[in-house]
C-alpha cells in the first residue's frame, strides 16, 4: 500500500503536491495551490468522454475505477451501461458534486428537471427541485457539504440556480480570461456565430492570437499561479511549458480549442467563451445531458460508488483481478517515481485479462518509460498509433496527450 494511505484526504493532497521547502518560493507555490484546490475546482471537467468511451470499449461485465473529478465523466460512461464503477477523489468538493449528480440521476422525475439542474444550472427552479427530490435523499456527508453556508450567508446548493459553471477555480478563471479579453476589447459572440472553421480561424488570427503579444499576458501567464484556476500544480506546470513560455503552449492550445472543431459540435469551447452549455439539444453537451441517454443514467446511478480516497489505497483493498478499466484523468502527472510505481503495481495486480488504462499528459509523450519499472510496464501494451489519434480527437485541446494502455496479462 501506498506509504501514508490512512493519511486525511487534506495530507493526502499535500503529499501529492508539496515537492518543496515550506520557506522556498516553489514550497510557497505548492502550498497555495493545496489551499485553493481543497474547494470545488471543476464544475465540468475538461477530459472528453467522447474519446474516452471510444478507448475502453465497455462492456456490461465491466468495473471501471476512475478519479472523480466533477462527475461529469462518470455520468457520461454510465450511457455505456458498464457493470460498475468506482469513481474516487481527494477532492471532498468533488464527491459531493459527483454523488448529486448521481442523485439526480435516479431521482429527478424527467430529463427536462435533470437538465435544468445540471445542464443550465441558472434557474431558480432547481431550488424546488432540490428540495422536493434530492435533499432528502442524499448522504450525510453530500447532504452537509450542500447545506453548508459560504461566507456570503448562501447555502452552496444555490450555486445551482446562480449559473454554476460560474464558480469553482475553473469557472472563476474562465471568468477572469473574460475580464481581460474585454479589457483588449474582445467579444466572444462573434466566434460563437461563426457558423465555419473558416470563420473560427479568422477570429482566432484577428482576436485571440495577439493577446499573447501584451506584455501582461506574457507576464501573467508566464507565473505558474495563474493555472492554478485550470487545477494544475507547479509540477505540472513545468511539464505542460516544457521549458517554453508558458503564454506560447497557451496560444497553441487556444488555437486549437478555437479552430481544431467546429463550434456546434464542442461543448468545451461553449464553457469557454460563453460561459454555459449551447442552447438546444445539441452535440455541444456531454454525453450524460444528451437526453437519450437518461434512461441509461437512471438504470445505472445505483451501480456507482463514489469515495473520499487515494486511487492507491482503493486499489490496495481490492481483490486480484478485480478491474477491467482505470481512468486516471492527469493525476499521474503530479506524481512521485515512487508514487508512479505504487500505482502501476496495484493496477497491475488489480488488473483483469484485457484491462485497459487511459491518461493525459500535459505533455505530448507517455510518462511511464523510463520512470515505472520495466518488470510492471513490460506487462503493458502502449498503444501509441491509436493514442495519437484520439489526442487529435480531443475537443478539450487542453492536453498534450491521451493515452492507452492494454494489460498483456
Amino acid at each position: 500500500m501506498e506509504e501514508g494511505a490512512l493519511l486525511r484526504p487534506k495530507d493526502r493532497l499535500k503529499r501529492a503536491v508539496h515537492r518543496h521547502r515550506a520557506a522556498s518560493k516553489e514550497g510557497v507555490l505548492e502550498r497555495l495551490f493545496t489551499l485553493l484546490f481543497t474547494g470545488l475546482v471543476y464544475p465540468q471537467i475538461w477530459e472528453d468522454p467522447v474519446v474516452d468511451l471510444e478507448a475502453m470499449e465497455l462492456r456490461p461485465e465491466h468495473h471501471v475505477v476512475t478519479i472523480a473529478s466533477g462527475g461529469c465523466n462518470v455520468m457520461s460512461y454510465l450511457a455505456a451501461g458498464p457493470g460498475r464503477i468506482t469513481a474516487v477523489d481527494l477532492n471532498r468538493a468533488h464527491v459531493a458534486l459527483t454523488r448529486l449528480k448521481l442523485a439526480g440521476a435516479a431521482h429527478m422525475p424527467s430529463y427536462e428537471h435533470f437538465f435544468r439542474f445540471f445542464g443550465e444550472a441558472d434557474n431558480r427552479a432547481n431550488m424546488e427541485a432540490y428540495r422536493l427530490f434530492l435533499r432528502d435523499r442524499l448522504d450525510d456527508e453530500t447532504y452537509n457539504y450542500w447545506e453548508r453556508r459560504s461566507l456570503s450567508g448562501r447555502k452552496r446548493i444555490s450555486l445551482f440556480a446562480r449559473n454554476f459553471y460560474r464558480y469553482g477555480l475553473l469557472g472563476y478563471f474562465i471568468g477572469w480570461a473574460h475580464l481581460a479579453a474585454k479589457l483588449y476589447g474582445v467579444d466572444f459572440r462573434p466566434l460563437l456565430d461563426a457558423g465555419s472553421m473558416a470563420g473560427q480561424r479568422v477570429f482566432f488570427d484577428t482576436k485571440l492570437a495577439p493577446l499573447f503579444d501584451k506584455k501582461f499576458v506574457r507576464r501573467f501567464t508566464d507565473n505558474p499561479a495563474s493555472l492554478y484556476g485550470l487545477g494544475i500544480p507547479p509540477s505540472q506546470y513545468e511539464k505542460l511549458s516544457g521549458g517554453r513560455p508558458m503564454h506560447e503552449v497557451l496560444r497553441e492550445r487556444l488555437e486549437r480549442l478555437t479552430c481544431g472543431f467546429p463550434i456546434a459540435d464542442n461543448y468545451f469551447a461553449w464553457q469557454a467563451f460563453a460561459r454555459h452549455y449551447a442552447p438546444g439539444e445539441t452535440p455541444s453537451l456531454p454525453p450524460y445531458l444528451q437526453r437519450e441517454n437518461f434512461s441509461a443514467l437512471q438504470a445505472g446511478a445505483a451501480r456507482v460508488e463514489v469515495l473520499n480516497r487515494n486511487f492507491i489505497e482503493f486499489l490496495a483493498g481490492e481483490e486480484p483481478q478485480s478491474a477491467d478499466r482505470y481512468v486516471l484523468l492527469d493525476a499521474q502527472d503530479w506524481m512521485t517515481d515512487i508514487q508512479l510505481n505504487d500505482l502501476w503495481r496495484e493496477i497491475t495486480r488489480t488488473a483483469r485479462p484485457g484491462a485497459r488504462v487511459i491518461f493525459r499528459t500535459a505533455a505530448e509523450p507517455s510518462l511511464l518509460p523510463g520512470r515505472v519499472a520495466p518488470e510492471v510496464l513490460d506487462r503493458w501494451h502502449y498503444e501509441a498509433e491509436r493514442s495519437l489519434d484520439w489526442t487529435t480527437k480531443d475537443r478539450s485541446s487542453i492536453y498534450g496527450g491521451f493515452h492507452l494502455y492494454t494489460f498483456k496479462g
